[in-house]
C-alpha cells in the first residue's frame, strides 16, 4: 500500500523530514546548485509537471546565479509528482530522459512506502548530476534557496 492513500497520516515523520532536508544540505555542500522539495495535497493542475513550474515561479527558483536550480515536487493525495530544474542544469544532464528517470525513481519508492528514502535517493542522485556540472567553488559559494521543505495546502 502506498503512503500517498494514507491520508490521515503525515507524509514525512520529522525524523524522516529531516533526513530529506539533511540530504539537500549535504548535496549543497559540493555544488552551487540548488535543491528544492515541495509537498502538498493536491495538484491543481492536469499535469504535475505544470504545477512544478509554476511553484517554481512561486519560490523564485530561477533567480540563481547560474540558473541550476531543481524542484523536487509531491501532491500526496492526488499521488502526482514532478521533478523541474532551471535552464542550466537542464542543458547539462541530457534533457528529458534525466528528469524522467529521477521521477521513476522517486514514484517507485513512493510506490512501495518509503517516500523520505526516495526523496533522499533522488536529491542524491540529482547532487551527483549539480557537482558534476556546477562544483562548489571554496569560498565564493552561497546558499541561494533555503534547504527546508515547503509544504503546501
Amino acid at each position: 500500500m502506498s503512503i500517498f492513500s494514507k491520508p490521515n497520516k503525515p507524509l514525512l515523520a520529522a525524523e524522516e523530514a529531516e533526513s530529506v532536508v539533511q540530504a539537500i544540505r549535504d548535496t549543497e555542500k559540493r555544488t552551487s546548485g540548488e535543491l528544492r522539495v515541495y509537498i502538498e495535497s493536491f495538484c491543481s493542475f492536469v499535469d504535475a509537471a505544470d504545477r512544478a513550474w509554476e511553484v517554481f515561479s512561486e519560490l523564485q527558483m530561477h533567480q540563481t546565479q547560474e540558473r541550476n536550480a531543481v524542484l523536487v515536487y509531491l501532491a500526496l493525495k492526488d499521488r502526482q509528482a514532478a521533478i523541474v530544474g532551471d535552464e542550466g542544469i537542464h542543458q547539462k544532464v541530457g534533457k528529458e530522459e534525466y528528469w524522467k528517470a529521477e521521477l521513476d525513481t522517486l514514484r517507485r519508492f513512493c510506490a512501495e512506502g518509503r517516500v523520505a528514502e526516495g526523496l533522499v535517493t533522488v536529491v542524491k542522485e540529482i547532487g551527483s548530476a549539480l557537482v558534476q556540472h556546477f562544483p562548489a567553488v571554496p569560498g565564493d559559494d552561497k546558499n541561494e534557496i533555503p534547504d527546508d521543505i515547503v509544504f503546501g495546502h
